[in-house]
C-alpha cells in the first residue's frame, strides 16, 4: 500500500481525530461544570483530561502527516454542559471512554486486516492507553459513589491521587505541534 493510498485503516484514523477533539470538548465542558461547583480536583482533573484528548488527536495527526495522508481538522460533535450530579457527569464520561475503546479496536482490526504493520504499532499505544483512562474513570466513579452526597471526599481523594501521579508517558507517539 502506499502512503497516499487511503484505506479503511486512515479513515478511521480520520475519523477518530474529530472523536478525540470532541472528547477534549466534552472534558472541558465537564470540567467547568465542576468548576462553578467548587470543585477544584474533579475540575482539575478534566481540564488536564481534555488536554489529553487534545494531544491524541495531534498524536494522530502527526502520524497521518508523517506517513504523507492527507489531514482535515474537522470540527467537534455535540457536548453536553448540564448534569443533574457529579455521578451522572462521571457516567457520561466513563461511557465516553469505552466508546473511544471501540473505536481504537476497530481501528487495530482494520490495520491488521490490511496488513498495515505500521498503523497496527502506532495504534498499540492507544490500545494500552484505552485500558488505563477506562480504569480510571471507573475508578472515580466507584469513588462518587461510595461517597454518595460527600463530594469532599472525592475531593480528597483525588488530591491523594495526585500526590502519587508519575506524569505522562514517556512512550506516547509524537504529537503535532507539540504536547501541552
Amino acid at each position: 500500500m502506499a502512503d497516499t493510498d487511503r484505506s479503511k485503516f486512515s479513515e478511521l484514523l480520520q475519523e477518530q481525530i474529530r472523536h478525540e477533539f470532541t472528547a477534549a470538548q466534552q472534558y472541558v465542558a465537564l470540567a467547568v461544570w465542576f468548576d462553578g461547583r467548587d470543585l477544584p480536583r474533579l475540575a482539575k482533573r478534566f481540564y488536564r483530561q481534555s488536554i489529553e484528548e487534545r494531544n491524541h488527536a495531534l498524536a494522530m495527526v502527526r502520524y497521518l502527516l508523517d506517513r504523507g495522508q492527507p489531514v482535515t481538522i474537522p470540527g467537534s460533535g455535540d457536548v453536553r454542559n448540564d448534569f443533574s450530579s457529579a455521578h451522572e457527569a462521571i457516567e457520561l464520561a466513563l461511557a465516553q471512554e469505552r466508546a473511544v475503546t471501540a473505536d481504537i479496536e476497530a481501528m487495530a482490526k482494520a490495520a491488521r486486516l490490511e496488513e498495515d504493520y505500521l498503523g497496527e504499532q502506532f495504534v498499540a499505544w492507544f490500545l494500552k492507553e484505552q485500558v488505563e483512562e477506562v480504569a480510571r474513570m471507573s475508578t472515580l466513579l466507584t469513588v462518587v459513589e461510595r461517597a454518595a452526597d460527600n463530594l469532599f471526599e472525592v475531593e480528597n481523594h483525588l488530591y491523594r491521587e495526585a500526590a502519587a501521579e508519575t506524569g505522562d508517558a514517556p512512550d506516547m507517539p509524537p504529537v503535532a505541534g507539540g504536547k501541552l
